[in-house]
């Protein structure tokens, strides 16, 4: 049975682990913000209904617990705001990639890098990682803010790492971070 569980992160900030119940929120959200999301995130034109957001979903929660990825809502006083999460985790290796997103009304209001900030404490210390990286499409400078104020190191460019919402293959940034790191930046 999926029991979804909560990681604070402030008083008005929880990271709330996915559930299907969450598909509404996230499609209305993408729904109404297409072209602000869909900027930067190539499947804001693949979820064309509600359907979308609960497959996604389900494509998570359905998976045994040994094998899924650790994503969460981002709820800002109750209200849905984004999602965050890890994904391709190796678990042999210790080491996962954050990917983010954040609807257009909580923008530039330290939502993002505090929740950020608090996953990579879950990944560090509770899921024993040593390796967490971030990759941003190049030009995605808001993205690239949070690596860079965390004290990621910019590694390079990964040469055609995604696709663009036009489905055009994009450069990426990659950012690392690693454990003895992460304990170096919460000293």
């Amino acid at each position: 049975m999926y029991e979804p569980f909560i990681l604070k992160v402030s008083d008005e900030i929880i990271l709330k682990q996915l559930e299907i119940s969450d598909a509404a929120d996230i499609f209305q959200t993408i729904d109404n913000q297409r072209k602000y999301l869909g900027e930067w995130l190539p499947f804001v034109d693949f979820t064309k209904e509600l359907k979308d957001s609960q497959c996604f979903i389900n494509s998570i929660v359905e998976l045994p617990e040994e094998q899924r990825e650790y994503t969460f809502v981002i709820k800002v006083n109750g209200i849905f705001a984004g999602l965050i999460g890890f994904k391709t985790t190796d678990r042999i290796n210790r080491k996962s990639e954050i990917g983010y997103w954040l609807s257009e009304p909580f923008q530039r209001k330290g939502i993002m890098i505090n929740s950020v900030k608090r996953l990579l404490e879950f990944g560090f210390v509770e899921l024993e990682l040593n390796r967490i990286q971030i990759k941003t499409a190049v030009g995605n400078i808001k993205s690239e803010k949070i690596p860079l104020n965390l004290g990621f190191v910019f590694e390079g460019i990964e040469r055609d790492g995604e696709f663009s919402s036009d489905q055009k293959s994009v450069d990426v940034k990659v950012f690392s971070l690693l454990r003895k790191e992460y304990d170096n930046i919460i000293e």
